[in-house]
């Protein structure tokens, strides 16, 4: 007998589940913002060789986005989620116990191919599991669960590498793992740590069946190609990949630029601006919910790149203070950019939104890609112009919102008396 209304019963382990693999998604994603400079130092890296690890990291999600679709429907729930943090594991574990850049690079790689696949679980899980109705609530509790996350990595950073806490015997444990001069390396065993202890439990929990909407599922290689051929298909998989290029080209040169231009060190103020920069991005979310409930999202897309651009020159030609605020300030104004991007694109397109969900996720390869270029063209001129091209991203960003057409408008509620 068919249900006629949706399930309403919740299942709150799985959402537990959930807002933890979002929560170490983020954690071990960001890391890489904070540390940057303790590996370019420790390895001996150009700014190009520094650029390539975020590189090898998110071009992991363009070539696994879509085959983590395909996957997802042909295994469960608790095979993919298990393989995922196993071999999360054994990855974070290889490098602690081989500490070099070329194994950093690889361990890179496999933790972004499996971010890729655990992304793609994890949202269809969230709605079965907490209930169609609840679905809303429960994405923006992720979201700040993800911001959370990035915001308290940096200190365990810091917490691992301080020179103030050679008392601490669990600090001092971790370390005796790692090389002397790698302090920050005791970060992957803590990662092999988590994600062991997440592949047990994720192995031992009982899951309820999770029937895919139309819009989740991946869809046959045909729905790609038709998509494909849609203009506005590729422009909007350009603005995701200008979105994240932007936001880890800023996010992952925070550190490097403070040392570099202000002479701030990177296991501390570095560290913590980086914090700051995650978590203002959490907060202007929360404030973009608001406001897309009172302005067409075109407008704010508008209005919040442009004060972007601003924020990013002032932090790159002012003084040190003014540094410190730009960069927490750009995370605040990017924060709107990722969801009205993404829903414009969904709203523009009429159907295959499960196909084209895995394209617009492909385009996460931009914080591989722009990063990388930001790098290279601080090796050939300095990293400050390096980091002006990020305006280029942002300009495009801005055009979606003068050309976007979508076939529906976000619904807002009009203060105006009839």
């Amino acid at each position: 007998m068919e249900n006629s209304k949706p399930s309403t019963k919740r299942y709150v382990h799985i959402i537990g589940l959930v807002m933890i693999v979002f929560f170490v998604i983020s954690f071990i994603t960001n890391i890489l913002n904070s540390i940057i400079v303790d590996v370019k130092d420790s390895f001996d890296l150009s700014l190009t060789l520094t650029g390539l690890l975020p590189f090898t990291f998110f071009i992991a999600y363009g070539i696994m986005s879509i085959p983590a679709g395909f996957l997802s429907e042909k295994y469960s729930e608790r095979t993919l989620l298990s393989v995922s943090f196993l071999v999360m594991a054994l990855a974070s574990l290889g490098f602690a116990l081989l500490p070099q850049y070329a194994v950093f690079s690889i361990t890179l790689f496999v933790l972004g191919c499996c971010m890729a696949v655990l992304q793609v679980i994890i949202n269809p899980m969230l709605r079965v599991a907490g209930g169609e109705e609840h679905f809303a609530f429960n994405s923006v509790l992720a979201q700040l669960v993800f911001g959370a996350a990035s915001f308290l990595s940096p200190y365990l950073y810091k917490y691992l590498v301080s020179r103030d806490n050679k008392d601490d015997a669990f600090a001092e444990m971790l370390r005796g793992w790692v090389p002397q001069d790698l302090p920050w390396a005791s970060l992957y065993i803590v990662f092999a740590t988590i994600s062991l202890v997440l592949f047990f439990y994720v192995f031992f929990t009982k899951y309820p069946k999770f029937e895919k909407t139309e819009e989740e599922k991946a869809g046959d290689s045909s729905s790609y190609w038709d998509l494909l051929k849609n203009k506005w298909t590729i422009l909007y998989f350009l603005g995701i990949f200008c979105y994240v290029g932007t936001e880890q080209g800023v996010g992952n040169w925070i550190s490097q630029f403070l040392n570099q231009y202000h002479g701030l060190d990177p296991q501390t103020i570095g560290a913590n601006t980086v914090s700051y920069f995650w978590a203002m991005l959490t907060v202007g979310c929360l404030l973009g919910l608001l406001l897309l409930k009172f302005m067409d999202s075109r407008k704010l897309l508008i209005l919040a790149t442009s004060i972007t651009i601003i924020c990013l020159v002032v932090a790159l030609t002012g003084s040190a203070q003014m540094a410190l605020i730009g960069f927490p300030m750009v995370g605040f104004f990017i924060s709107v950019m990722y969801s009205i991007i993404f829903s414009l694109a969904l709203n523009s397109v009429k159907e295959h939104h499960g196909s084209l969900s895995g394209i617009l996720c492909t385009g996460i390869a931009g914080g591989a890609v722009i990063p990388f270029i930001v790098g290279g063209l601080g090796e050939m001129m300095s990293l400050q112009s390096g980091m002006f091209f990020l305006i280029i991203p942002l300009g495009f960003i801005l055009s979606i919102g003068f050309w976007a057409k979508p076939l529906v408008n976000n619904k807002t509620i009009s203060l105006k008396k009839e």
